[in-house]
């Protein structure tokens, strides 16, 4: 069986939500990271003491799974479903194949190392 790695960027305030969606399907380990970026709104105009400026990236979230190749179908449903807004900036998902996954306490590899 092979391996994928999914990459999600959602906005922060979906964080919970999407978590929820995964512990529903019975996934154990992600990693989350705070990102900045901007996609095609190309970030916002912002007044801070009477001065106009530029904000280009906006805050989002980074969630990584690597995940057997069979669930990634419902996984990748699950985060799009709970993350999404309808408006512009909700992010995007990408998924990838992982060539080996070892688990360092024990050397255990391929899908036993999830």
């Amino acid at each position: 069986m092979s391996l994928r790695k999914l990459e999600a960027i959602i906005k922060p305030f979906k964080l919970e939500e999407v978590k929820e969606a995964l512990t529903e399907l019975g996934i154990e380990g992600l990693t989350v990271s705070e990102v900045k970026g901007f996609g095609r709104q190309k970030g916002h105009t912002e007044i801070y003491r009477g001065s106009e400026y530029t904000v280009d990236f906006l805050p989002k979230i980074k969630i990584e799974i690597v995940l057997a190749d069979n669930l990634v179908t419902s996984v990748q449903a699950a985060i799009v479903k709970a993350a999404r807004t309808g408006k512009i900036g909700d992010g995007k998902v990408f998924v990838s194949p992982v060539d080996e996954a070892v688990r360092i306490r024990t050397q255990e590899v391929g899908e036993k190392a999830l």
